[in-house]
């Protein structure tokens, strides 16, 4: 079954703590000193945030499955959307080891389809004291956290 997965990059991790724990009624499962999630059944939702130096805003989106033949199946469905995929296996990102798939939809938002392993120490790959950022949600290719610009923000959704 698949998860939907949104993270977003946030300037005041505990603010935003307090605001997501309101909306969604429930405290993160998971809490660092700068990195939260919420693994969420209604609506069935991986959401994280974290404040690691990335551009504020949404940092990707992606889809979590729950074993390694989804996983499969997902990169096939990927493959044929002919965008290509970057294959990211055993990778250790937020907390967690997970084999993982990225993409970049038309409009330049990285989307993340992945199968977690188990959870690690550390946010990414980096050792104690070095900068896990840019090893750690991304995929190899070069993206970036999609900004809504404020002209959009205000007439949008009103």
């Amino acid at each position: 079954m698949k998860r939907f997965h949104v993270h977003v990059a946030v300037p005041d991790l505990a603010a935003s703590i307090r605001f997501y724990s309101t909306l969604f009624g429930v405290e993160p499962s998971v809490t660092k000193e700068d990195y939260a999630k919420w693994m969420l059944d209604d609506p069935r939702l991986n959401f994280a945030i974290s404040k690691r130096g990335a551009s504020i805003g949404v940092n990707h989106l992606g889809l979590q499955v729950d074993s390694g033949d989804e996983l499969d199946a997902l990169h096939g469905q990927l493959a044929a959307a002919d965008r290509g995929v970057v294959a990211d296996m055993g990778a250790n990102c937020c907390y967690a080891k997970s084999d993982k798939y990225w993409v970049t939809d038309p409009a330049g938002i990285a989307w993340e389809s992945f199968h977690s392993l188990g959870t690690i120490p550390l946010f990414g790959g980096a050792e104690e004291g070095e900068s896990a950022a840019s090893a750690c949600c991304a995929p190899t290719m070069a993206t970036s956290p999609v900004a809504i610009p404020k002209s959009t923000k205000a007439a949008c959704c009103s």
